[in-house]
């Protein structure tokens, strides 16, 4: 059953979720569309399209799903076609959003590791390319879920809630479905995030030795670098959302592996230990869509400006209208 919990602590967390990660997504989209962050077209792409999916993520999963049903039980949204969809394109946006998070990872890999690669793929066309079929294949694949779901209530005609069809645990066809469905995402995203970050520490620390040894020889003393510099940021930028993606994921990886290894579904109560691991999983990863504005703003120093120069416009629109008043 696809039901929200319900209860203080969820109340409040959902609703300060929503609150700060929608203005921060769409801060993070408006700053990097502008394209003064000092990022290169290919990074601003993978990273707009992060921000856009994961303000899909909160709109679907948080808005029309946790606080509606919280606040506004029985609501439209509660109608089964209308919560079918909702789940439906829930589904589509995390996906989305967890691939692109793989995508970015890929891209920084190939510019840091495979430099002949890298002037044929890191590209914006490619990005662009990639970032359409990431999303498409998102939207694609997660069409079975509005599918899966019956009312629980039928009133006056009208089709009341979702809850899984009973085919959904007996279908050989949809067994398979959910496993490929839970590999996908987020266990295969969760190992090649891993072992992609794991190739390029390996690399850049290969390369900064052999660097080093080699402007030693060449300058006889240690200098500044601004080519082991400009690597460096984009290494910090692209482990601090990778490594962000990883910590916020793996309660919910643990606790799909712990239900299939223990074959049990069920839970008794919204207090069930089964249930608290489920959710806290559920809220950890919806907290993961609103963490890379923060990532950017602590990391990117002209991220911070174009930030500090959105939040003094209107300060400045004020006085430039009060300035003219008085004139």
């Amino acid at each position: 059953m696809h039901a929200p919990p319900t209860g203080l602590l969820y109340a409040i967390y959902y609703t300060a979720l929503a609150t700060i990660a929608v203005p921060a997504n769409l801060v993070a989209i408006v700053i990097l569309s502008r394209g003064r962050c000092g990022l290169s077209s290919c990074i601003t792409r993978y990273l707009m399209s992060m921000a856009v999916t994961d303000l899909l993520v909160i709109i679907t999963a948080v808005i029309l799903n946790r606080i509606s049903g919280i606040y506004f039980p029985g609501s439209f949204l509660s109608i089964t076609p209308v919560c079918s969809l909702s789940i439906a394109l829930t589904y589509a946006a995390r996906v989305s959003s967890v691939w692109l998070t793989v995508a970015f990872t890929f891209d920084r890999f190939v510019a840091i590791c495979c430099q002949k690669l890298k002037t044929k793929y890191c590209t914006e066309k490619t990005a662009a390319i990639v970032i359409g079929i990431v999303c498409a294949l998102g939207c694609l694949t997660n069409i079975p879920w509005y599918f899966i779901h019956e009312p629980i209530y039928i009133i006056d005609n009208v089709p009341w809630y979702c809850r899984l069809k009973d085919i959904r645990y007996t279908s050989p066809l949809w067994t398979v479905y959910d496993w490929v469905d839970r590999i996908l995402t987020p266990c295969a995203p969760f190992l090649l995030i891993l072992l992609l970050n794991a190739l390029t520490v390996r690399y850049i620390l290969a390369a900064s030795r052999a660097r080093r040894r080699l402007r030693a020889h060449s300058n006889g003393e240690s200098q500044s670098d601004p080519e082991m510099e400009s690597r460096r940021k984009s290494i910090i930028l692209l482990f601090t959302i990778s490594g962000s993606f990883i910590l916020l994921w793996m309660t919910y990886v643990v606790q799909f592996l712990h239900v299939r290894i223990t074959n049990d579904y069920n839970f008794k109560s919204f207090s069930d230990p089964k249930f608290i691991l489920q959710e806290t999983g559920n809220m950890l990863q919806l907290l993961s869509s609103c963490t890379n504005t923060f990532i950017y703003a602590a990391i990117q120093s002209k991220f911070r400006e174009e930030l500090n120069n959105a939040a003094k416009y209107p300060l400045n629109l004020i006085v430039k209208l009060i300035i003219q008043r008085k004139k």
